[in-house]
């Protein structure tokens, strides 16, 4: 998933990402000390750093890509961690359409001077061809009507249409692989969409290089390209969630308990170990189940770890979508999200809900770290983690994250001699002591002060650039 989390003040505006959605972070909520220092006590002595760093040391050794052998072995390594803390830890399997990124793309270019770093689309198919080099404009079927491709390579130019109709308008006429070069300075980086068996091998260039290309061909030089992809792949992965339970302690017998989620994400992108992202929040979701098992609640708390997040939050949907609206979700009054709280290198926490507005989960954060570090968290808006999915489903949530992130997010270099402890230390605190601010046995609780959310859609800001 692309996560890009930019600089935070309390004034200053937050802006999120490749969508391009501004927002102005809210002033700090001012919430009332909910709980005595002596409750607070109880969570932050069993809180051991050591412990969470050693969990992401494991976890990082290797990238955890969704549907692979490495990921199946950390969802093994958590399960037995819970277990370990003496939770009955359920494995929750789900399958999906994955395309997995080539090992090798190659494009070089007879009668042109200099080399070409090409890159390919996701989705993009394999294939060893060559042929010659033919301009199709933007590529409209109008464009190509008027244009031979046939058994050739089309040179066409980033805008108007999805990069998909693009492809799928030159492959029509015969086409035999499209080069597509942007219209803006810098790489093109790109999607096609979906599978599709009627794609043709397509490759990406910078604007540059293609003007280059194109200043060739209108010179009335011949090209002809040759044009290699190897290692893609299209088709069904299986990935998994970890769901570990700590039942109410006590409570009204004729009423269920109500529920609360800390959760994170175990997976990781291809060639990032992701010490940070997100080791560190599964790791933190393992520290809060082994400090909260023995205390008493009189709600129930669940610790998910979700797969496929990194594929567009598809664990944490699979697991929201089969839960049960006339128990599970109705009974559900928060979710406490952990995405990337470990970096040393990224910038102060932040709490984001999907609309900005205040909720549940940001009334007890704040409390919590106004009780801890003599102010409370801000807050904001964004998405991109798995509280989205919770948040949809009318689930009061929230995701906690350091802004900005660090430099070498989604990189190899996200390894673990970047990770705080005194970083770890900290969100642990703020979310244990958070949760059990709400979840503690008292003689009468305060009525909270939040309405849970309506079911409301809310653009996801994961996606890649399609045109």
């Amino acid at each position: 998933m692309k996560k890009q989390f930019l600089s935070v003040s309390l004034i200053a505006a937050l802006t999120l990402g490749t969508a391009g959605a501004t927002t102005a972070l809210a002033a700090p909520h001012s919430s009332p000390v909910l709980s005595a220092p002596s409750s607070d006590k109880q969570v932050i002595k069993r809180i051991d750093a050591d412990k969470i760093y050693k969990n992401i040391e494991y976890l990082s050794q290797t990238p955890r890509v969704a549907g692979t052998d490495s990921e199946y072995n950390a969802v093994q390594f958590i399960k037995k961690q819970f277990k370990s803390y003496g939770y009955k830890a359920d494995i929750e399997e789900f399958n999906f359409l994955s395309y997995t990124d080539p090992n090798l793309v190659e494009l070089s270019v007879a009668g042109f001077d200099g080399e070409i770093q090409a890159n390919h689309l996701t989705y993009s198919v394999n294939g060893n061809l060559s042929g010659e080099v033919v301009y199709a404009g933007l590529g409209t079927k109008e464009e190509l009507e008027e244009t031979d491709v046939a058994g050739k390579i089309a040179l066409i130019q980033r805008g108007s249409l999805t990069f998909a109709e693009k492809v799928l308008n030159a492959a029509e006429k015969g086409a035999a692989g499209v080069i597509l070069f942007n219209n803006a300075d810098g790489e093109l980086n790109g999607t096609l969409g979906e599978d599709n068996d009627k794609y043709i091998p397509s490759v990406t260039i910078t604007k540059k290089d293609g003007e280059a290309l194109l200043e060739k061909l209108n010179a009335g030089a011949k090209l002809t390209a040759s044009l290699k992809i190897e290692g893609a792949y299209s088709g069904e992965k299986t990935s998994y969630n970890v769901v570990a339970t700590k039942k109410a302690t006590k409570n009204n017998k004729a009423k269920k308990s109500d529920i609360i989620y800390i959760t994170g994400h175990h997976d990781s992108v291809a060639g990032a170990p992701g010490a940070n992202d997100d080791a560190s929040g599964t790791s933190v979701t393992l520290e809060l189940a082994r400090v909260l098992k023995n205390l008493p609640t009189d709600t129930e708390i669940r610790f998910v770890t979700f797969g496929a997040e990194e594929n567009g939050l598809l664990g944490s949907q699979h697991y929201v979508t089969n839960l049960s609206d006339d128990d599970d979700i109705k009974r559900t009054i928060a979710n406490f999200n952990l995405d990337m709280v470990g970096s040393k290198d990224a910038g102060d926490l932040v709490i984001l809900t999907n609309d900005g507005e205040m909720n549940l989960v940001t009334e007890l954060a704040q409390a919590s770290s106004t009780r801890l570090n003599g102010e409370p968290t801000p807050y904001g808006q964004g998405g991109r983690s798995d509280h989205v999915s919770f948040a949809e489903a009318g689930i009061p949530a929230a995701l906690f994250i350091h802004s900005p992130s660090e430099p070498w997010y989604h990189t190899p270099d996200d390894t673990i001699d970047k990770i705080s402890k005194e970083k770890l230390q900290d969100v642990a605190e703020i979310v244990g002591t958070a949760v059990y601010d709400q979840a503690k046995i008292e003689a009468k609780k305060p009525d909270p002060t939040h309405k849970k959310g309506k079911k409301v859609k809310v653009p996801h800001l994961f996606e890649k650039e399609f045109r």
